[in-house]
Formats: C-alpha cells, structure tokens, sequence
C-alpha cells in the first residue's frame, strides 16, 4: 500500500485520539449523566484543558479532509513520490506532537508545528499540479 495511504489510515486513528482526549476530559468535568444527555441545558464552562482539548480536536477536523483529499488524490493520479510520502509522514507526526502542545497551553511552538502540518499538506498539493 503507497505510504500516503498509509499514514492516512494512521491520521484517521489519529482523528480518534483526539476526539477522545477531549470527550474524556469533559465527561469527567461534567459526569456521564451529562454525557448521556441531550446536552440542552446550558452548562459550566469548561476548564481550560477540556477547552484547548476541544479547540485541538476541532483545529484536526479543520486540516485532515485536506490531507485526506491530498494524500488520495496524490495516490490516485500517480503521483506518489519519495516527497509526497514524507509529506505524509510529516503531516501525520506533527499532528501527534500538536495534540500534547495545545493541551499544555504552549503557544508558538504549537502554532510552529501547526504551520508544519499546512505545508505537509501543501507539498502533496504541489505534487498534483
């Protein structure tokens, strides 16, 4: 299997952790009777790990259709290449290490490894055109 696809079937565990980490943290802030709601009452406000957390997984969602589109279409037209694969690579690991950083509240070096994982996604992009 092209190493694009592979890592994007590694992304997409990825996808889970982060929604884990985050509904995790939250249920454990507002309890599973909360959880098993329909949640339409107005609630606490979260503690600012359960916030980073859901800011994290919401900023994946924002970038992964992109690498997904990316990473198939690269494979699709034949255009997989030893640059499109570490693309991959490179997305995927700084999707990992940006989890962590925003939990943490760490700014710049999350925001660094954030614009890593856009120009990882740029160079499969690049290899399209």
């Amino acid at each position: 299997m092209a190493t694009e696809l592979t890592m994007l079937a590694w992304s997409i565990v990825l996808g889970f952790v982060y929604i884990f980490a985050a509904s995790t943290v939250v249920t454990r802030e507002r309890g599973m009777k909360w959880n098993a709601s329909a949640r339409d009452d107005s609630s606490k406000p979260l503690s600012p790990l359960a916030g980073r957390l859901q800011r994290a997984q919401s900023n994946f969602f924002e970038t992964f259709p992109f690498f997904a589109a990316a990473a198939i279409a690269v494979v699709v037209a034949g255009r997989g290449s030893d640059t499109t694969a570490l693309a991959a690579h490179v997305y995927f690991w700084a999707r990992v290490v940006y989890l962590p950083l925003y939990a943490a509240g760490i700014p710049y070096v999350r925001s660094l490894v954030w614009l890593v994982s856009i120009l990882a996604i740029l160079a499969l992009v690049f290899a399209l055109l």
